[in-house]
C-alpha cells in the first residue's frame, strides 16, 4: 500500500515538473520571437540617414535647362488675362553652392534691425513672371503693365513708360557668342545690359571687362542662381552682396541692376533689393531661346521678336543663343526702321 502511494506521488510530481518545464520553454520561445524581427514583426531600429558630402560648384561647367511652365491669371481692366510664365535660364548646378564669402571691408549697405523686421513682415510668396500674350492697342503686354502698376512701388521695372526699346542679355554661362554680340552692338552703336552670375564673372573676366569698357551695363544675376523666395533673408542678402563685392573688387565696377533667377520673386525679395539700392529688372518680352540644342528657326524667331515690339519694351535675350546672335543686326535695323530708339537702361 505504501509503495503504491509513493509511486502515485512520484508520478504527480513528475507531471508537475514536466508542465513547469514546458511552460518555461514556451516562455523562452515567445520572448526570443519578440526580440527578433521577422515577417510581420515591427522593428524599433531607426532607419539609416542618407550620407551627404560637402561639395562646391565649378565655375566653368554650368549648363542650362528649362524650368517648368506655370500659368496664372490676372485681372486687367475688368478682364481676366491669362499669363504664361515661360521657362527661364537655369544653370544646372550639380553640387551644393558654397556660402558666399562676404568682404567686411566693402561699403555694401548693412541692414538695420528695423529694416530686417520690416522686410520679414512682407509677404514672401513665390511669384513667377511672364508678361503674357494679350496686348493693348500699342502692343504692350497687359501682364507687364499690370505688374508694373502693382510692384513699381519697389522700384521694379517690367516695362518702361516711354517709346524706347531696351536690350538685356542673361549670361548664365558662355556658349561662344558673347564676343560676336558685342561686335554687333559696337557696330550698330547700341548699348545693352548683361546680367551675369558669379560663375560667369569668374570664368569670363575678359568679356565682362569688355562689356564695361564698351559702355554697356553689367547687372547682378545672383551668385548661385537660386529661387530667392525660397531663401532666408540672410541668405538672399549674402547672395546679392557676394557677387556685388566680387565685381567691385575685380572690375572696379558697382552694379545697380538685378535680375531674379528664373524671374521668381516676392514682395519681400523685391523690397530687399530696393533697400540695397538695386533696381529689380524683369522683362516685357522673352521667348524660348536658351535651349542650345533646340534653337528656334531664324525666320520664326525674327517674326516673334519683331512682332512683339512695343514702346518701353524690355527685351530678355539669352546670349547662349545662336539664333539671337545671327538675327541681332537685322533686329536692330528693324526696330530703328519702325522709329524706335534702342536706349541704354537707366541705372537710377
Amino acid at each position: 500500500m505504501e509503495n503504491r502511494q509513493v509511486m502515485t506521488k512520484t508520478i504527480v510530481l513528475s507531471a508537475v515538473a514536466i508542465l513547469i518545464f514546458a511552460a518555461l520553454l514556451i516562455g523562452f520561445i515567445l520572448l526570443a520571437q519578440a526580440q527578433t524581427p521577422g515577417q510581420g514583426a515591427t522593428t524599433t531600429t531607426a532607419p539609416a540617414l542618407p550620407t551627404t558630402t560637402e561639395q562646391t560648384p565649378t565655375d566653368t561647367t554650368s549648363t542650362e535647362a528649362s524650368a517648368s511652365v506655370t500659368t496664372a491669371s490676372e485681372t486687367t481692366g475688368g478682364a481676366t488675362v491669362g499669363t504664361t510664365y515661360p521657362a527661364a535660364t537655369v544653370p544646372v548646378i550639380t553640387t551644393a553652392p558654397k556660402v558666399p564669402v562676404i568682404d567686411p571691408s566693402s561699403n555694401f549697405p548693412v541692414l538695420s534691425v528695423a529694416q530686417k523686421d520690416r522686410l520679414l513682415s512682407l509677404d514672401n510668396t513665390l511669384r513667377g513672371w511672364g508678361p503674357g500674350t494679350q496686348c493693348d492697342d500699342r502692343n504692350r503686354p497687359f501682364g507687364a503693365l499690370s505688374a508694373q502698376n502693382a510692384y513699381g512701388k519697389y522700384g521694379s521695372v517690367y516695362i518702361k513708360d516711354d517709346d524706347k526699346i531696351y536690350l538685356t542679355f542673361d549670361e548664365g554661362y558662355e556658349n561662344g557668342y558673347t564676343a560676336e554680340i558685342l561686335d554687333v552692338l559696337k557696330a550698330k552703336n547700341v548699348k545693352a545690359v548683361f546680367f551675369i552670375t558669379m560663375p560667369y564673372a569668374k570664368s569670363e573676366p575678359a568679356l565682362v571687362q569688355r562689356m564695361i569698357d564698351e559702355g554697356h551695363i553689367v547687372g547682378n544675376h545672383s551668385t548661385a542662381h537660386l529661387s530667392f523666395p525660397g531663401m532666408t533673408l540672410e541668405d538672399a542678402y549674402n547672395d546679392i552682396r557676394a557677387l556685388h563685392d566680387y565685381v567691385l573688387a575685380n572690375f572696379d565696377y558697382e552694379m545697380k541692376l538685378f535680375r531674379f533667377p528664373m524671374g521668381e520673386s516676392s514682395d519681400r525679395t523685391q523690397a530687399l533689393l530696393q533697400e540695397l539700392g538695386y533696381t529689380p529688372v524683369f522683362w516685357s518680352f522673352a521667348y524660348r531661346d536658351w535651349e542650345t540644342d533646340n534653337q528656334p528657326a531664324h525666320d520664326e524667331a525674327f517674326a516673334k521678336i519683331t512682332g512683339c515690339a512695343h514702346p518701353g519694351a524690355v527685351y530678355l535675350l539669352h546670349a547662349v543663343s545662336e539664333t539671337n546672335t545671327k538675327l541681332l543686326p537685322s533686329v536692330i535695323d528693324y526696330f530703328r526702321g519702325q522709329g524706335y530708339e534702342l536706349a541704354l537702361f537707366p541705372t537710377k
